[in-house]
Order: structure tokens, then C-alpha cells, then sequence
């Protein structure tokens, strides 16, 4: 697989988004079965494997998945040949609120908690998980500058964050890459663009597939399972369905016509328009891993993401996190 950069970070064109295995998509994943997934990723090309502190799931029966000591179990081998991001200063209520908690003392606690999880002894990309409206940017990007000082992460990031956050964090030390949730679907983080070419600023789509929807999989669920955050997300609703249609059969066409798949398209659109995007999408299946690997071959043209956006922007979606960018 090809490598971007995100600033000086190289990483993989697309990396994966590890939160599935065990956190907000149902029951966790057993740990043996989770392991291989993400060693298969890694056999597959991708470098680039993003988790977070917060990512624990629990078993009917008790158990905890930590979704760090996933990712640092199967990659420990391997581990000075990938790039690990994780993130700090939330938490999550009981009603899957979050709570954040960016002081400097909680930031420096848990990049502790999680170098021992990941079991290493740097991390490559550290996260501001979401901005804290009790802690000043400048406040935190001093804790990351004294972090990267000790060695314990290499670079730092925010994610979800508006572009005065980021300038003001950035002025004090450089912020290597954003972490905002982008997909054909949710396409407001295009307003940054400038933004973050000015800065050097490299950006990290999650969810580039609108939480599985722009995919060939399921397009409802049957079921409410409390533990799979999907099943209350608007775009999985028979509304949903219905305003995400034209864009399924779109892309549809396109992955006919170029002996592709909807997801591959979906990530290739986004990865063509920027050369410092990279998409994470998250799977547990080992055969999506490898579908979603086969977008970093896909490269679109200047007319046909005009063609794209333009049909993108006649559409209006019932989507979690944004309706997209709407025709002015």
C-alpha cells in the first residue's frame, strides 16, 4: 500500500479504525479473533491503526475489552514498522455522553495507562480526544509539547476541533493532523481544507463510510441492540434509507463501471481530492479489511469528483454528524 503524510507523520494511505473490536458496534469481539483481524490488516499493507483510551467493551459475562491491548498485542512484533495513534481527555457517561477532561494532570495520567495497554514504550499520533471547554487549547498543546519532550508520543492531534481551536493549539506546538468525521455524507470538515493546507495540517476521515452505511452491508437493523451505537443512527432508519438511496445506486454505477465496490469508491473520492487524507475505516471482518485495502488503487479525476460532488450536493441526507455540504 502507498504511504501519505500527515505533516511529518508517513503512514499508511489508509489506516484502520480498531474502535469496533471491542467498543460501540455490539458485543466485543473475542480477543483471539480480534488480534488476527488486525494482524491480517497489517499483512494486508496498513500501517496506520487508530484507538483510543476510551474504546472498552464488555462481555455478558463480566469481561473487559480493552481495545488498546488489542492493538498492542498484534502488533507488538511489529511495532517500530507501524504507527499507532490513541487518544485522551474524555470519558463516556452512562448514557454514551462524553465527558471531557483535558487537564494536564488527566493527560498525563492516561498516556501512562495507555503506553502500558499498548505495551510500548512511545505512541506515534496522540489525540486530544475532543476539545475541553474548561481547558484552553494553548494549555493543552504545552502538556503535548512537554510529552513530545519525554518521548512518550512523536506527534499530537485533535480531533473534532473548529479551526480557531486549531490555530490556537497549533501556535504553541504544531498539530500534526485532525481527526473530523467525513464521508460523502457529512462533507462540512471541507471547510477546513484551506485551513489545514496553510498549517501543514494533515486530516483523518473517521467514519468515511458513514458508520458502514456506504457500504454493500446492512442498510437497517432488525434489531435494537443497546450496545451497537448504529442502531439509533438516522441514516439506518427506513427515512434514512430512503434519502441515502440515489447516493447507493451512484455509487453503484461507479464501482460497475470500474470493477470496484461501493466502499472502495467512497474512500478513493475522498482520498483523491487531498493528498494528505487518510481515511480509517473500521471493520472486523478480515474480507472488508481487505475490500477497504483495494480503495488506495482507486484514483478518480478532477471531472469525475466534480461529477460527484456536484451530484452530492443536490442530495439531502438523514446521516449522524452532519447532513454534508448543501448546494448555496
Amino acid at each position: 500500500m502507498d504511504k501519505r503524510k500527515l505533516g511529518n507523520l508517513e503512514v499508511s494511505s489508509i489506516g484502520l479504525g480498531c474502535m469496533g473490536f471491542s467498543h460501540a458496534y455490539g458485543e466485543p469481539m473475542e480477543e483471539s479473533e480480534a488480534v488476527k483481524a488486525i494482524r491480517s490488516a497489517y499483512d494486508l499493507g496498513y500501517t496506520f491503526f487508530d484507538t483510543a483510551e476510551v474504546y472498552v467493551g464488555e462481555f455478558k459475562d463480566g469481561r473487559k475489552s480493552v481495545n488498546e491491548c488489542l492493538v498492542g498485542k498484534a502488533l507488538k512484533d511489529v511495532r517500530h514498522s507501524v504507527q499507532i495513534a490513541t487518544k485522551c481527555g474524555i470519558r463516556i457517561a452512562q448514557d454514551k455522553s462524553l465527558i471531557p477532561d483535558s487537564r494536564p494532570q488527566s493527560i498525563i495520567k492516561a498516556v501512562d495507562n495507555s503506553l502500558r495497554n499498548l505495551g510500548t514504550d512511545y505512541i506515534d499520533l496522540y489525540y486530544q480526544h475532543r476539545p475541553d471547554p474548561n481547558t484552553d487549547p494553548e494549555e493543552v498543546a504545552l502538556t503535548m509539547e512537554h510529552l513530545i519532550d519525554e518521548g512518550k508520543i512523536l506527534h499530537w492531534g485533535i480531533s473534532e476541533c473548529s479551526e480557531e481551536y486549531l490555530r490556537r493549539a497549533d501556535a504553541v506546538c504544531h498539530v500534526t493532523a485532525v481527526q473530523m468525521r467525513y464521508s460523502m455524507m457529512a462533507r462540512n470538515v471541507e471547510r477546513m481544507f484551506p485551513t489545514l493546507e496553510e498549517l501543514g495540517v494533515g486530516l483523518v476521515a473517521f467514519s468515511p463510510l458513514a458508520n458502514g452505511f456506504l457500504t454493500s452491508g446492512i442498510h437497517h437493523f432488525e434489531n435494537r441492540d443497546e450496545k451497537d451505537y448504529r442502531t439509533s443512527m438516522p441514516q439506518y432508519t427506513a427515512e434514512g434509507y430512503e434519502k441515502g438511496k440515489a447516493l447507493l445506486s451512484l455509487l453503484s454505477r461507479m464501482a460497475e463501471e470500474k470493477n470496484s465496490t461501493i466502499a472502495a469508491i467512497s474512500l478513493g473520492w475522498m482520498m483523491s481530492k487531498k493528498s494528505y487524507i487518510v481515511p480509517i475505516p473500521g471493520s472486523r471482518k478480515i474480507e472488508r479489511i481487505e475490500e477497504n485495502a483495494t480503495a488506495a488503487d482507486i484514483h478518480l479525476t478532477d471531472d469525475e469528483i466534480l461529477s460527484i460532488d456536484n451530484a452530492l450536493s443536490s442530495m439531502d441526507f438523514l446521516v449522524f454528524g452532519g447532513h454534508g455540504i448543501q448546494k448555496q
